[in-house]
């Protein structure tokens, strides 16, 4: 991913020039945080809103929250603001920025920092999107969990960089063959257990054992009782365990050995 350090100028700008562009890369306003930012106001701490000038407009793509919070304590009318001003930036350079954002005022969601890496065209998290969506799932940026909709995109992208395109890809297929994109079976405990069962058994298990073991048990059941064993594995370990023991079954002469 890489750095981009732009020039900007501090300018005074009215509210109601400031353009959020949540269609692209920005996230949705969250009144919550507004409400929290206009009750702990303090002028002589405030960052300036970050700003791009872009075509004669203003782009916001940091300290949208900022902005509404000086509004609401202006009794929703706009007034001028303080801004830090950037130019020569195009739209994907401006998402790049949103989503190298740190601070605590200014902490992303996972999902919100890789749409706006996607936007950006950072090459590995285009490359994530289109493996996910190329197995038939749909990155879930609003949570909805619905049918065929991944919304634990931040551990889906940690296990991507992680373990590998390959072996990724082979984890989702096979959630995808055993459960067709049932909500349960992409819970983040339950693709982080299959991303580090195949992992760790590459080139050991029968591919068509695996989905078809899975196919006789619930999508819901790694969470669940992964979820229920308090000791013995720690972490993501005992989901990677549900996997290894529905995988094997009560077979002894196709079981896999406990390695983690």
């Amino acid at each position: 991913m890489k750095t981009i350090e732009p020039i900007y100028k501090e300018l005074t700008l009215n509210s109601r020039n400031l353009i959020v562009p949540r269609e692209a890369y920005q996230r949705e306003l969250n009144l919550a945080r507004v409400r929290k930012i206009a009750a702990e106001f303090d002028e002589h701490i405030a960052n300036e809103p970050k700003v791009s000038c872009r075509n004669g407009h203003y782009y916001v793509f940091d300290g949208q929250h900022t902005i509404e919070a000086r509004k609401q304590r202006n009794r929703g009318q706009d007034l001028p603001i303080r801004c830090k001003v950037y130019y020569g930036l195009t739209e994907s350079d401006e998402a790049m920025l949103f989503a190298q954002q740190t601070g605590f005022s200014s902490i992303l969601t996972a999902g919100a920092r890789i749409r706006a890496l996607i936007y950006a065209g950072d090459p590995k998290a285009i490359d994530f999107q289109k493996t996910t969506e190329g197995i038939g799932f749909q990155l879930d940026y609003g949570q909805s969990r619905a049918n065929k909709r991944l919304a634990c995109i931040g551990t889906a992208y940690e296990e991507f960089e992680k373990i590998g395109k390959e072996k990724y890809r082979e984890a989702l297929s096979i959630l995808m063959e055993a459960w067709n994109g049932d909500p349960d079976s992409l819970r983040a405990e339950t693709v982080q257990g299959m991303t580090r069962f195949i992992d760790c058994y590459y080139g050991e298990y029968d591919r068509k054992r695996l989905v078809r073991r899975l196919r006789t048990f619930p999508a819901i059941k790694i969470y669940r009782d992964g979820s229920a064993l308090t000791t013995s594995f720690p972490g993501y370990k005992k989901y990677v365990y549900q996997v290894l023991t529905m995988y094997n079954g009560a077979s002894v002469k196709t079981a896999l050995p406990l390695k983690f």
